[in-house]
């Protein structure tokens, strides 16, 4: 299993999980993720908060080796495919954009919340997560038959972390072991009264 650690420089201390969690493209494909951990996973992301309770996000779970996580991979966009072929899980995420027919003005926001706290439970499982939104939208709603009230917002590649030295070009390479960066706290905060 590879190792990396890359732990986030912040002003003051943050929790472990959330300082180690970063995003790789590189997955381990000799190593299969326990259905044990996907639940998990999926279960943190059930029972994150959502305005009014209304829980308005949906998951197509799709392991390697599959026709759906294939389809996924089809409707990646860019360099996404060449690396996200070998995540154990892809994951799409999915907006539910209306109930009886009123929009639901805070589901991207709310799934936006779900995946992450799917991405802290993985983590804290020693899977890593990478998010994706180069998605083609109109491919996943037709391989997938969705109803039109369920709009793809992103995929997430789950899996065990694999080593650089795995990923077909440079590019990728030289991403996967880039320093992290995020832009300084008093740019992120306009105003603390």
């Amino acid at each position: 299993m590879t190792t990396i650690t890359r732990t986030a420089v912040t002003s003051e201390p943050i929790h472990e999980i959330l300082a180690e969690r970063w995003s790789p493209r590189s997955f381990d494909t000799s190593v299969d993720v326990p259905e044990a951990k996907i639940t998990a996973a999926l279960e943190a992301a059930r029972w994150s908060a959502s305005a009014s309770n209304t829980q308005p996000w949906r998951f197509i779970v799709a392991r390697r080796g599959t026709a759906e996580h294939a389809t996924i991979v089809e409707n990646l966009m860019g360099f996404n495919q060449a690396w996200a072929v070998s995540a154990h899980v892809l994951v799409v995420n999915l907006a539910v954009t209306a109930e009886d027919g009123t929009p639901l003005r805070w589901a991207q926001y709310d799934l936006g919340q779900a995946v992450a706290h799917l991405s802290v439970q993985a983590h804290h499982d020693g899977l890593h997560v990478h998010q994706m939104g180069g998605i083609e939208i109109d491919g996943l709603r037709a391989a997938f038959a969705l109803d039109p009230a369920l709009e793809p917002m992103s995929v997430t590649a789950l899996g065990v972390l694999g080593a650089p030295e795995a990923l077909a070009s440079d590019v990728l390479r030289e991403r996967e072991v880039a320093p992290r960066r995020r832009r300084p706290l008093d740019e992120l905060v306009l105003v603390s009264a």
